[in-house]
């Protein structure tokens, strides 16, 4: 039986579901993790942390974080262009929540499982 509250309930209407949206995929966490801990990062040193991402995946990721207000992006009219990228006050008291995910990370880490080959 299906209870009355859950009938009715809405996950995309809950504050779990937009803090999601706002820091879903496979590196938006990480960026906002680098700027946590580096305060002011280039392009290029992004690039160089999150090793594997192509600049146009990184490019839409900063976008999507800045049109979140979650980052701001600074750009110096010098030659050749020098841009950087730090927190808002928005994304720094999110970091609140994601210093709580290493928390627990570090409490709860375990050994990777090794499997035996058939």
């Amino acid at each position: 039986m299906i209870s009355k509250y859950i009938e009715n309930a809405n996950f995309e209407d809950t504050g779990f579901s937009y803090t999601l949206s706002l820091i879903s995929g496979k590196h938006k966490m990480v960026i906002l993790y680098c700027l946590m801990e580096y305060k002011v990062v280039r392009f290029n040193e992004l690039k160089r942390y999150l090793k594997t991402i192509a600049d146009k995946t990184l490019s839409q990721n900063l976008r999507e974080l800045e049109e979140d207000e979650l980052i701001t992006r600074t750009v110096y009219p010098v030659i050749p262009p020098k841009v950087e990228y730090s927190l808002t006050p928005r994304g720094e008291s999110l970091m609140q929540v994601l210093d709580q995910l290493c928390v627990w990370g570090e409490q709860n880490r375990r050994e990777p499982v090794r499997r035996k080959k058939a």
